[in-house]
């Protein structure tokens, strides 16, 4: 097999170099924002708006009471009498207009319900625990009502937003509250961005699956094979950044199968993108690195960060493909620092969110990398606080788990504790910028 280009002799690429040709190479094959209907329903929530949406009609549609209580004209709201004949009773559904088909009389308490929509001439709601009996007597009754301020408990059609006005801006992550907005205007569809869809490729003779079908060969460990941890992490990840993982292809040490089940899996799929983990460095079963490099577009060589070193990237079927790291801290730092917001700038996906901190403790960067260490936010009144989560082997999976952030440490740096530093947030919504005092500005990895 040829050998894949690379420009390990020009030195490594930067953090920023490496995530920059990645872009270019996605885009070189046609990547770019998609758009999609889908249903105005739990299945929306995590998608991105790729539309600004407009209110149909006015919200509220028409005025309507606040409580459950009495509706009254507006002098009868004021008047000195407090003494009132109730009405018939319009609950929330009902049309007043049936029940009062004059509008509401002077001298009638009307019963109402929340929601309901109230009489024509109503001037004001008086909840019914204020008046006297604090109950919904039979019609013709009295009741005493106390007087009430013009516009008490009314809520007036529009007050939310009115009809033809922007709602919702294109770029909003659907949640459950805005969900809820969707389906009180109204909307069954609405736009978003397209997800792309991804290929997941991992693998090594020493890697076992577990149980999905991938595995190349029985579930024993026996004394010198590991589980795949980074296949179910990479598709973890592509959920929380807005990708969808189609398929996941467990290779072995030998190009021709891996290259037979890589190949079959992308016409199976028809994915956007490949992304492999692993067999990409100067060992002697580099397969993906092998398989790779064979294509016009491939470039493998290495990354001045820690850990993460070892990239590249290239095509198969057409598809574009990007190879990360096979060590599994390395290949999620790599996720994130490259993957996720590439394709945030691509495909229009989940940003991923940096801002500052303070550092707790001392630490010091390595020469000529950049080094990601995995931390913890916190708080030490207004300023935020990162803390080290573990050591920085790249092998040290478990030590991760109590990690929500990456700190940056400068090639060289020398920082003592109390020092702001870079933070790279690990999921989207782990650093929101409405918590963020406004003096630590937030930004996107653009």
């Amino acid at each position: 097999m040829s050998e894949p280009h690379n420009d390990e002799g020009a030195g490594p690429r930067t953090p920023k170099q490496h995530r920059e040709s990645v872009i270019d190479h996605w885009r070189s094959f046609g990547a770019s924002v998609g758009r999609e209907a889908v249903a105005v329903d739990p299945g929306a929530l995590g998608r991105i708006l790729s539309d600004d949406v407009a209110a149909p009609a006015d919200s509220p549609r028409f005025d309507n009471s606040q409580m459950d209580g009495f509706a009254l004209t507006s002098p009868d709201a004021s008047r000195a009498d407090r003494r009132f004949r109730i009405g018939p009773t319009v609950a929330a559904g009902a049309d007043p207009g049936e029940l009062y088909p004059g509008g509401l009389p002077e001298g009638t308490a009307c019963p109402i319900m929340t929601g309901a929509k109230i009489p024509e001439g109503t001037g004001a709601v008086v909840p019914v625990e204020r008046c006297e009996p604090p109950e919904f007597g039979r019609p013709g009754a009295d009741v005493i009502v106390p007087p009430a301020p013009a516009g008490q408990f009314l809520r007036l059609a529009g007050s939310d937003i009115r009809g033809g006005d922007t709602v919702l801006r294109a770029g909003q992550v659907v949640s459950p509250h805005l969900l809820a907005v969707l389906a009180g205007l109204g909307h069954r569809e609405v736009m978003v961005r397209g997800r792309p869809r991804v290929v997941v490729c991992t693998g090594g003779e020493e890697i076992v699956g577990s149980g999905d079908g991938t595995e190349t060969g029985g579930d024993v460990l026996g004394s010198s094979r590991i589980y795949d941890a980074n296949g179910p992490m990479l598709e973890a990840l592509c959920r929380d950044y807005g990708l969808e993982p189609v398929g996941r292809v467990l290779t072995g040490d030998r190009p021709a199968e891996a290259e037979d089940r890589m190949r079959q899996a992308v016409r199976d799929h028809r994915p956007d993108l490949v992304v492999t983990s692993g067999g990409i460095s100067h060992g002697a079963f580099e397969v993906i690195r092998q398989v790779i490099g064979n294509s016009a577009s491939a470039w493998f060589g290495h990354v001045s960060q820690q850990p993460g070193g070892p990239q590249g990237y290239g095509d198969l079927e057409g598809v574009p493909v990007v190879c990360l790291p096979g060590n599994p801290v390395s290949t999620m730092v790599s996720f994130r620092m490259v993957l996720a917001p590439a394709a945030a700038r691509v495909w229009g996906s989940r940003e991923p969110e940096t801002g500052m901190a303070i550092l707790h403790g001392p630490a010091s960067g390595l020469e000529e990398k950049t080094q990601y260490r995995r931390g913890r936010l916190g708080w030490d009144g207004p300023q935020r606080t990162a803390s080290f989560v573990g050591g920085p082997g790249s092998h040290l999976l478990a030590q991760t788990a109590g990690a929500d952030c990456l700190i940056e440490i400068a090639p060289g740096a020398r920082l003592a504790g109390g020092e702001a530093v870079t933070v790279h947030a690990l999921r989207p919504a782990a650093m929101p910028i409405e918590s963020t005092p406004q003096h630590q500005e937030i930004h996107h990895d653009r």
